[in-house]
């Protein structure tokens, strides 16, 4: 069993032309012997967005905190603290911060594919 602080997890930083002002942490994942999924949370600061993109694996997303925009279906739908999403496999999606504070929000994908 695990019981940690999120904040103790190891940050990995993106920022570039596709991603902005996004901080990822793998929070339970391979390194845990989690067979099955692999839980991440990321950070985006005021002004972040992750990059559009779709891939074949689903995964399921918790905001947990801040104020949030997910891009879907070609338009952009509002999301904040106690929203779930849930993005079938194939799905063209993406993040931006839509506020002025950190946006907050957990993401599990299935254990195989790349955790960050």
């Amino acid at each position: 069993m695990k019981i940690a602080n999120y904040k103790d997890s190891p940050t990995h930083k993106f920022d570039n032309e596709t991603v902005k002002g996004v901080t990822g942490r793998v929070v339970i994942g391979k390194e845990d012997h989690a067979d099955n999924f692999c839980m991440r949370v990321f950070t985006l600061e005021p002004g972040g967005f992750t990059p559009r993109h779709s891939h074949d694996w689903e995964h399921e997303i918790f905001v947990h905190s801040g104020k949030g925009k997910v891009y879907k279906n070609g338009e952009w739908r509002d999301v904040q603290s106690g929203t779930v999403v849930f993005i079938p496999g194939s799905e063209e999606h993406q993040f931006m911060n839509g506020g002025g504070e950190d946006f907050v929000f957990v993401c599990l994908i299935p254990s195989g594919v790349a955790e960050i």
